[in-house]
Order: structure tokens, then sequence, then C-alpha cells
């Protein structure tokens, strides 16, 4: 079995960070392994505390996962301090890891900046240009190029600058009433729409979290990265087309694999 390991926080309420990409690996085909930066105090309704990790002990978690059971695929999730991104950034180059997924969750679905300056400009400085991908959301692009974007010929410009500028490839997201279910891959030189459905699902919180895990599955099991992402949306829309809630009381909760808000709703 071929193995992917996602970077991220934990959420005790499984329904986001490293519980939900685990489930959606396993979901996928592969052997889920985790480097967790956080605890995190949440449910479905709110984020209550969050506990990091230090870098010194992020850095072990990496260690005992590199010695041992190589990740044919790494899943970067929310990392919220620099000395925790120095770290992964270091252990990565270390080891050579390969086929890294990195979703730069900075931006919150409600606008709310969810990292600081000095974090932002270490992710891109150091994770950035070690990624196979990068997946941003509309609102994430738009911190990464400086520029508003409001068109799809927007989102191919915004695409294709980041990949320029940090040497990866972009995923990036429709959504955010913009190209709806369609994403714009873009390798720096050549790009292409991946049209997709909506899916008229309340719980739709996390999809980006959960496609950036089950790309980061599908390059592991050795697909081509137009296809892995494919058959990652795929499987996304094959989720919420279930309609699954796990839903008592006040609410609806999210799907029980994979519809998850990392930390604060991404």
């Amino acid at each position: 079995m071929k193995t992917a390991l996602t970077i991220a926080g934990s959420d005790c309420s499984g329904g986001a960070g490293i519980q939900a990409d685990l489930k959606t690996m396993t979901a996928n085909g592969v052997y889920g392994m985790s480097a967790i930066t956080a605890l995190t105090a949440q449910n479905t309704t709110c984020v209550s505390g969050i506990l990091e990790v230090t870098p010194d002990f992020l850095g072990m978690q990496l260690d005992s996962i590199f010695t041992d059971i190589v990740p044919d695929a790494v899943k970067i999730g929310m990392v919220s301090s620099s000395g925790l991104i120095d770290m992964i950034a270091r252990k990565l180059t270390e080891y050579h890891a390969r086929n890294i997924v990195l979703d730069p969750v900075m931006v919150a679905t409600s606008g709310a900046r969810l990292i600081s300056e000095d974090a932002v400009a270490a992710l891109t400085g150091q994770l950035m240009p070690l990624a196979c991908v990068v997946t941003p959301n509309i609102p994430e692009a738009e911190v990464l190029t400086g520029s508003a974007i409001r068109s799809p010929q927007d989102m191919e410009h915004a695409a294709a600058e980041i990949a320029e500028r940090y040497g990866c490839a972009v995923l990036l997201k429709g959504g955010h009433s913009l190209s709806d279910a369609n994403d714009y891959l873009c390798d720096g030189s050549r790009g292409e729409w991946l049209r997709g459905r909506r899916i008229d699902n309340p719980n739709t919180h996390g999809t980006g979290c959960t496609l950036s895990s089950a790309i980061a599955a599908n390059l592991a099991k050795g697909y081509a990265l137009a296809d892995a992402v494919l058959r990652a949306k795929q499987y996304l829309s094959g989720a919420l087309a279930a309609m699954l809630d796990l839903g008592s009381g006040s609410g609806p909760m999210n799907h029980a694999f994979d519809l998850h808000s990392e930390f604060a709703g991404h």
C-alpha cells in the first residue's frame, strides 16, 4: 500500500484537520500518517482553543516518520507560525520529500486572516518552492498575488503568476461565487480548466482541505498531477452528492469522511 503524510492540526470533533485528512486518505486507498502541528478544542460551531506543538517536537514527529515509513506524498494544511514552517521546510528538504501538496490556509471563509504576516512570508518563501502543487482558494490567491480576482480570466492570470513566482504548479479553486465548481490548473507552462458541477449541499465547509488530501493520495498512488486532481475532484463530488449528515441537535454537522473546516471554516 502506498503511503501519505498529513502535516496539520488535530480536531477533537473529528471534522477537521488530521482526522479528516486521514479519513480522506484511507477512503482513497493509501496508508495515512500524521505529524500534528497543534491541538484544537473545536466542534462544528466554534473553535474554543488552539495549543501549538513546539517546532522541536514537530521535528521529532517528522524524523520518526521519515526514518521508518517514508511517505509517497505529503499534504500540508494550516500551519500558523513561522517557527513550525521553518521546521517543516527543513525536514522535508532533509528527507527529500516527494509529491508535496500545500493547501495554503490563510483566509477563512468569512474573509478573516488566519495566520500572521511573518508566517505568510515563511510559507511563501520556504514551503511553496518545495511543493509539487499548491491549492489556494480565490481569497488566498489574492493574498499571494496582491491583486483582486473578479473573473475567470483573473483566475488564469493569478495562477500563472503564482506558478512562475514560486516554481510550483497551482490549482486555483473556484467557489466564492466565481467559477463555482470549476478549478484552474497551471504548471507554469500551460493551464487548463477542470470543470465540475455545483452540488447543492449545505455541508461544504473544508472541501478545499479534503481536495488537497485526495490529491496527495492519488499522487502517492503514482497518478500524474492532472489525473490526481481530476480523481480528487470526482471523489469530492461524490462525497457532496451523497448528502450525508452527521447532524443531531443544534444543526448540521459535516460529512463523516471529509467535509470539514480547518480550524476556522476554510
